[in-house]
Formats: structure tokens, C-alpha cells, sequence
């Protein structure tokens, strides 16, 4: 059986097989061959040489006397043992050589077959060790074939498949185009092991970055989150742990050169590199790039809602082609953000919130902006809007003079929304107390009093204080018994111009 080096060789080499393993295979093949042509596999010896690309197959049988053998398969009668070893005795045992032709045909191809099957599933279990510690990885493959848009890729010891969904649209490949692609899982099928690889993740251009970008691979730069319509646009935020470190800088490289080759690996998709930043408001102004925005407006904080305002001559800039370039703005900094010039501000409904936000911008009055109904409080919800108007409440003074107890008890509003309630009017309205009976000051008057003064009162005359004739127990002038000891009491009433 030397033909087996050959084989031996071309599993350990080439498949990336243990030896120890395509050893152990053909062992057991050999044992089944054996077990078919001998009816049994107890007594079959198999031994590889040192270089272990010989294998020779043993029938290890036991010595008897000539008159007591009864198993011919097991056992050996000491004639014939002696004209093998002459120092054989009975009871010994002794290994005899099989002819590899003494196997019959269908013996040896079921060795095979089992062989094989073995083999092939050692090898998908060792490709399956080795690729799927690799799942998220860059790796180089050349194209082998192409099946219903889905491209075969060469990689070395066994083949990727590129579905037609993770292909750019941008990209064409020909037969022996080299590939760069990311592993993006590793399955074990019926057919064999299944590599998927993928050109249009967000982490196929990560990996991208860290491999033409240093300072992303060794985390001096940070990518804070990407975007991707592929074969189109990317926008990338990135931010720097360093502050000597231009983390926008430091992607585009000297000149341009480390985005010029990310580009061209990208078979010339625009990559937009911004920013991060902690305010809402600056980064979703570094997001809506290459378009130069003039105010970033926040009009509704809890739903993200905000208003990019930009020159007339930057709107198709800002929005980009079919939208593309607001829409991965939008996803990118998850906010919804709406893209108006500033001649269209004037004709644009937006909410009381929104309207004071603007104002703000453009510098108007607060007072302007004054709002009495209650549906124009900011928060505020429809339902709770439609109630209070079906109790005859639409202004916001009108609320405000209601208790807790009032709106409980108007129907459908329950303390939940009384609560809501109170905190809306608390965070937008401004509540300002009348001063109650002040004199109206003298026309010509040079001194006018402080506002303060117009809230003191004059200090109460102290009341008089009496005692009973009889106990000396305090009294006073509306009694007319001791509450004491019960006697009668009188008092003199003063005349008034008298006591004064």
C-alpha cells in the first residue's frame, strides 16, 4: 500500500489537513476493508512507517496445537507458525502480513468511499475552525465564475461566494479580476462550507479605513458611525482621542492620497468624511456636507425634529440627487431633518414652538410671539386639546385658574393628564401676579415709591388688654361675664372725640 504517500501527502499539503488525522482515516478504511473481507476487525494490526507514507495491514493470530484450531481467521496451528517464526510456541501470538490483493473489489472501493466522506468532512470542519474566527475580516480573492449574478471568488484553499446583492452597482468583474471583499458569515451546508462575503456593509468601508487610515486601525481616530447607499454615497463621522489630531485630516491623508485610494477601492463612490460633534446642532450641520447650511433649527427635541435653513443657491446641494444626500444625513445623525431656503420660511405653518424657534433665529420680539390658546402650548397633545375645549376651555388663562380637582373632574382627563398638564403650563408659561390695590401714583410726582411698597400694610393698633375685678383672669371689652369665676362685666364706652 505505498500508493497511499501520494495521497497522504496531497490531504496534508494541499487540503491543510493534521496528519495525524488523514492517518487516523486511513486506519479506519482499512479496518472496515478488512472487517468486510474477514467478517471481523479484532485482530487486524495496521502500522504506518516513520514517514508515514507506507501503511501495512497485520492479522495478529494465535498459536495452537494442530488438532485444536478451530478459528482460522484468529487463530494459526504451530506447523504453520513455525515455517513463519521457528521460535513460535503455542499460545503465542503472531502478526501476519495481508496481501492488499487478498481484498476483494468491493472491500476496497467501500474503504474509499468511507475515506473520502471522512476526508471531506474533516475538511470542512477544519475550513469552518479556521474562517469563522475570520467573520468580519478583509480577504483577496480572485473571480472563478459567475451563477445567476452571484460571483464565485478563489480563495486559495476553498471558495467565497459573493452574492449579487452584497455587489456594488457600480462594479463589473471579469474572470481572474482580483477582489477585496469582507467575510461577512461562514455556514456549514449539505454541499460543503459556505463563505458569504460581502462589498456593500458599512463594515466592509470600516475595514477599509483601518487598512489605508493608521490612525483608525490603532484608534487615534474614531469612527463614530457610518452611512452607506453603495455605489453612490457614504458619509462617515469621525472624531479624534487626541486634540493634536485632525481626525477629518487624518482620513483624507497628505494631498488627498488615503481617500483617493479608498475611492478608487470603491470603484469611484463619493465619500463624504465629517465632524462628530456632541451638539445636535453643529453635527447635523457637518452631516448635510458638501452643502453650506446657514442655521441649524431644533423645532421638536423629543421627536428629533429640526430645520436646516440654506441659501437658495445650495437647496438641490443640501437635498442631493433623489434625495440621496438628506436622506443618509437623516440617518446618520437620527434626526428627520427638513431642508428649506430662507425666502421659504415665510410660507411655511409650523407650530408655535417652531415659530418661536425661528423668530429667535432672525432676531424678533419675544412679545410678538405671545400665545393665548391652549393649543398653540407647545407638547401639548390633540386629545388633551379637544376635552378641555369641550368644557368651554381654550385659553391658556382660562387653565391656569383651574385646581387639580376641577380638571379631574372634567370628563376623560385622568391624573396622568392633569400631571402632563401642570408640567406643560410650568415649562411655557410665564405666570405674572397683578399688584393688588395699589394707589395709582401722582402725575408731576418726583419720587414714586418702589413696587415693593405698594404690597405692605400698616401694623394693626395692638388690642387692649384687661383683667377680671374678681379672680384677675384675662378678659375682653365684648365679655360680659368672667369665663373664670362667672362674674357680671361692664365697660364704659368712650366717646371718640374724647379719646382722641
Amino acid at each position: 500500500m505505498a500508493e497511499l504517500g501520494d495521497a497522504i501527502r496531497m490531504y496534508v499539503q494541499e487540503k491543510g489537513i493534521a496528519e495525524e488525522l488523514v492517518l487516523k482515516t486511513i486506519e479506519e478504511s482499512i479496518l472496515a476493508a478488512y472487517k468486510r473481507k474477514f467478517g471481523t476487525q479484532e485482530n487486524a494490526v495496521v502500522r504506518f512507517n516513520d514517514e508515514g507514507t507506507e501503511v501495512t495491514v497485520f492479522a495478529k493470530k494465535r498459536i495452537v496445537e494442530d488438532d485444536d484450531l478451530e478459528d482460522p481467521i484468529i487463530e494459526i496451528s504451530l506447523p504453520e507458525a513455525l515455517e513463519l517464526d521457528e521460535e513460535s510456541e503455542i499460545g503465542d501470538e503472531l502478526l501476519i502480513e495481508i496481501n492488499p490483493k487478498d481484498f476483494d473489489r468491493v472491500s476496497v472501493q467501500s474503504a474509499k468511499q468511507k475515506a473520502r466522506q471522512t476526508f471531506r468532512e474533516i475538511h470542512k470542519d477544519t475550513l469552518f475552525s479556521e474562517y469563522k474566527d475570520k467573520v468580519g475580516e478583509m480577504i483577496i480573492g480572485y473571480y472563478q465564475r459567475e451563477r445567476n449574478g452571484n460571483i464565485y471568488v478563489d480563495l486559495g484553499k476553498t471558495e467565497g461566494i459573493l452574492p449579487k446583492k452584497y455587489q456594488s452597482p457600480r462594479e463589473v468583474y471579469h474572470p481572474n479580476d482580483r477582489i477585496k471583499a469582507m467575510i461577512y458569515e461562514v455556514n456549514k451546508t449539505a454541499s460543503g462550507l459556505q463563505i458569504v462575503l460581502t462589498r456593500t456593509h458599512t463594515e466592509f468601508v470600516k475595514r477599509i479605513f483601518e487598512l489605508e487610515v493608521p490612525e483608525v486601525y490603532d484608534k487615534t481616530v474614531e469612527i463614530f458611525k457610518i452611512v452607506r447607499e453603495p455605489g453612490y454615497r457614504t458619509k462617515l463621522a469621525v472624531y479624534s482621542t487626541r486634540e493634536d489630531v485632525d481626525p477629518v485630516g487624518a482620513c483624507v491623508g497628505l494631498k488627498g492620497v488615503r481617500i483617493q485610494a479608498i475611492v478608487r477601492e470603491l470603484e469611484g463612490e463619493k465619500i463624504d468624511i465629517l465632524k462628530y460633534d456632541n451638539d445636535p446642532r453643529t453635527f447635523i450641520k457637518n452631516a448635510m456636507s458638501p452643502a453650506e447650511i446657514s442655521q441649524i433649527v431644533i423645532l421638536d427635541e423629543a421627536k428629533r425634529q429640526t430645520l436646516a435653513i440654506v441659501p437658495d443657491s445650495q437647496l438641490s446641494l443640501a437635498i442631493g440627487k433623489q434625495g440621496l444626500n438628506v436622506r443618509l444625513a437623516n440617518r446618520l445623525v437620527d434626526w428627520n431633518i427638513d431642508v428649506k431656503t430662507e425666502s421659504q420660511l415665510g410660507d411655511l405653518d409650523l407650530s408655535a414652538a417652531s415659530k418661536k424657534a425661528v423668530s429667535a433665529l432672525f432676531g424678533e420680539s419675544e412679545t410678538e410671539e405671545e400665545i393665548t390658546l391652549i393649543s398653540e402650548l407647545p407638547d401639548i397633545s390633540d386629545r388633551l386639546v379637544e376635552l378641555l375645549k369641550e368644557n368651554n376651555i381654550e385659553l391658556i388663562e382660562d387653565l391656569v385658574s383651574l385646581t387639580d380637582e376641577d380638571l379631574q373632574n372634567f370628563k376623560g382627563i385622568s391624573p396622568a393628564d392633569v400631571e402632563t398638564i401642570r408640567r406643560i403650563i410650568a415649562d411655557n408659561v410665564e405666570i405674572i401676579e397683578e399688584e393688588a390695590k395699589a394707589a395709582p401714583p401722582e402725575e408731576n410726582s418726583e419720587e414714586q415709591a418702589p413696587a415693593e411698597e405698594s404690597f405692605e400694610t400698616e401694623e394693626a393698633e395692638p388690642e387692649e388688654k384687661y383683667e377680671c375685678p374678681e379672680c384677675g383672669s384675662p378678659i375682653t371689652r365684648d365679655m360680659t361675664a368672667c369665663p373664670n369665676c362667672g362674674v357680671g362685666l361692664s365697660f364704659e364706652v368712650e366717646d371718640d372725640e374724647t379719646k382722641e
